[in-house]
């Protein structure tokens, strides 16, 4: 049979052979990128909040490189609540005579950049407990279980606030990690959950049957059979860590009142003359979180259909 086939592979035209590679490639199953991208073109505001949410970053990381921040807080007293478009100030001034949109940009940056580090922390803490929890069992997972529920129980936003005002001198570096210290519990319990069902399924009992290590049998083998759950996970988590530092801030928690941040920002609307009168120290911070959230809200219901073959868009 292999020596026939092989024959009228011999026997066939380039042309034929370019069409026969042509149909293979096509009966293929498309990589995960694929199904990925297929779904964005088929939900075109979803298409669309990838480019704003993409753009935007790379425009926030990079733009507050050209930036001087110290000159940039500086007090202005004849700036005083300049409104937008006058005097050079394209969205303003604030009470301290200092630009809004300056200040939008580099705390855009400030606030994203927690977010993306309290991202990776929170979900790298959160799966590997999970999955080291669900795989195990037994008294391991009751242990670590037991330690989860206690962490639960603790009022999580006086904790922080109690751990902010004790550290006298802190940054953006030193809040992620606190933030980090409670955000992990909710990945942690999904993760698990789904451990405890992959480790019932046959090849996981093969792999322990044939001797293989724990630890490659957790990362190597369930960890990437669950990287759908992980991805639309991380995703929908990193939109609501966004707004972790903001709700901090406008209490007056998060970062230092001369650090600019979106949370910062907003804060001026503590102010009710800044609320009726003076819309523009607060209002565009605002408007940048709604946007920002529902973006990335979008972008995370796409990752999650295309996880689904059943809810995909591409196919119908």
């Amino acid at each position: 049979m292999k020596m026939a086939a092989n024959t009228n592979l011999a026997e066939m035209s380039p042309k034929e052979l370019e069409s026969l590679a042509a149909q293979a490639k096509q009966a293929a199953a498309p990589s995960a990128t694929k199904i990925l991208w297929r779904e964005f073109k088929a939900d075109r505001p979803a298409l669309i909040s990838l480019i704003i949410v993409v753009v935007f970053i790379l425009f926030v990381m990079i733009s507050p490189l050209f930036i001087d921040s110290e000159k940039m807080m500086t007090t202005n007293i004849l700036a005083y609540l300049t409104p937008p478009l006058q005097d050079n100030f394209l969205l303003g001034a604030d009470a301290n005579g200092r630009s809004i949109a300056m200040q939008l940009i580099v705390g855009s940056r400030n606030s994203i950049g927690i977010a993306i580090g309290l991202t990776i922390i929170s979900s790298t803490i959160g799966i590997a407990w999970g999955l080291v929890s669900g795989y195990f069992g037994g008294y391991i997972d009751w242990g670590m279980q037991r330690f989860y529920d206690f962490m639960m129980m603790l009022p999580m936003t006086m904790m922080i606030i109690v751990l902010v005002t004790i550290i006298d001198d802190y940054n953006a570096v030193t809040l992620t990690l606190i933030f980090s210290l409670f955000y992990w519990m909710g990945t942690s319990r999904l993760i698990r959950s789904r451990t405890l069902a992959e480790t019932k399924k046959d090849y996981v009992s093969a792999s322990i049957t044939s001797g293989t290590k724990s630890w490659k049998i957790i990362f190597r083998e369930i960890m990437p059979n669950i990287s759908s759950l992980i991805i639309v996970d991380t995703t929908l988590s990193f939109a609501e860590n966004i707004g972790v530092e903001t709700g901090l801030s406008y209490l007056g928690f998060g970062l230092p009142s001369r650090t600019p941040s979106l949370g910062t920002l907003i804060a001026n609307a503590n102010d009710p003359n800044n609320i009726t009168q003076y819309w523009w120290t607060w209002l565009p911070a605002a408007i940048e979180i709604i946007v920002l959230c529902l973006a990335i809200s979008y972008i995370g219901q796409v990752v999650s259909r295309a996880a689904n073959a059943s809810q995909r868009r591409a196919n119908k």
